[in-house]
């Protein structure tokens, strides 16, 4: 039997997209060949050894209109002079080109929707933008021969918009090697909060850092693993609090060190402000992360957890984001550390359940059928 090919388009340098990368591994490891098209950015480090094909597009523009129209051009133009079977368009930003390169080919096309695109805080804010992408939506997504999303919440929403069928495939980690103990709740030592991800707009991190103020060192410490674009206003904000040794910036780590840290860490970090329907409707891989690594953490009362957690009690919900509530959910930890063991004991039960191993037979069966 000759192996199908699939070619999967992101926007991204490919590096850090662990979505992407479970995905070609498991098609790859069934018996597709796959290939994952990105491109390169000014400060993209190398690609490591992959099982599945890798290419990254060089573009002239790093950001913006200009960005984007290069980039569906050169996707395009890379993509009808490759052979493939199947396309996998990731998110609005590279659907355009190829839905264009596989009608062409008359090949099947796949969109993979990441995120709400229309709804992102920076879209929503710019009328004009956010029209675009939304006839971008109307127009690309009604085409396609397969879809789905990462969660139901927004699977449910693109049906009701588009008039077609969306599955779900949630961004679940792998099983962990139990190599290394997740730590207890600490009788002597101070809690420490992990933040893993982005250091960009929204993320509450400013919020956060508020909150870190009301603890002393001795109670609470804070580590923010990644980079973005906050980071330099967050070290000023952090400096202005004299949060000191209370707060380290571990800058970008990846994957592998990341599953060595978070378990040294007590509780994890996943808040958002609710500027758009993209983040409402989220439902982040670090949430997950942190219940593999088994972690409670705390989390917006956003449709998706409150779905998650009626199936396993494994974080704390805020009603809003702000220093207080923070604040408030960390102290209640503190005070009551056998609401924090039982939090704890039911993600050594999830983690069982929420799996990549067990997501992955769905998206098997997903292209199958194709």
């Amino acid at each position: 039997m000759v192996k199908k090919k699939i070619y999967c388009s992101v926007t991204n340098d490919l590096l850090q997209d662990q979505r992407m990368h479970r995905i070609c591994l498991s098609l790859q490891t069934a018996g597709y060949q796959l290939t994952l098209v990105g491109r390169k950015q000014k400060d993209s480090l190398p690609l490591p050894d992959r099982p599945y094909a890798q290419k990254r597009l060089n573009c002239f523009f790093q950001a913006g209109k200009f960005f984007y129209i290069e980039y569906q051009l050169r996707l395009f133009f890379f993509l009808i002079f490759q052979q493939f079977d199947i396309l996998c368009a990731v998110d609005l930003d590279s659907l355009p080109a190829g839905h264009a390169a596989a009608r062409l080919k008359g090949k099947r096309l796949v969109f993979d929707a990441h995120e709400y695109f229309e709804e992102m805080p920076e879209v929503v804010r710019r009328p004009k933008i956010r029209a675009i992408w939304a006839w971008i939506a109307r127009s690309y997504i009604p085409k396609v021969d397969l879809a789905y999303t990462v969660c139901q919440s927004l699977a449910d929403l693109f049906e009701e918009q588009h008039g077609q069928p969306f599955g779900v495939i949630r961004n679940l980690p792998l099983a962990q090697p139990k190599a290394q103990q997740a730590v207890r709740y600490p009788e002597n030592g101070p809690l420490i909060l992990i933040y893993q991800g982005m250091l960009n707009e929204g993320r509450g991190l400013e919020e956060l850092l508020a909150a870190l103020a009301d603890f002393s060192p001795q109670e609470v410490q804070l580590w923010l693993l990644g980079k973005g674009d906050k980071m330099a206003s967050l070290q000023e904000q952090a400096q202005s609090l004299n949060l000191g040794e209370q707060l380290k910036f571990w800058g970008f780590l990846p994957p592998e060190e990341l599953q060595k840290i978070t378990p040294q860490a007590h509780l994890g970090l996943n808040l958002l402000k609710h500027q758009g329907q993209s983040y409402y409707f989220s439902l982040a891989n670090k949430f997950f992360d942190y219940v593999q690594a088994e972690k409670p953490s705390l989390n917006m009362a956003f449709p998706e957890y409150q779905r998650h957690l009626a199936e396993y009690e494994v974080a704390l919900l805020l009603e809003e984001l702000s220093p207080k509530a923070i604040s408030r959910a960390i102290r209640r930890l503190l005070d009551e550390p056998q609401l924090y063991q039982q939090l704890q004991a039911n993600c050594r039960l999830a983690k069982q359940d929420w799996l990549w191993e067990k997501e992955a037979q769905k998206l098997l069966t997903y292209y199958e059928a194709l």
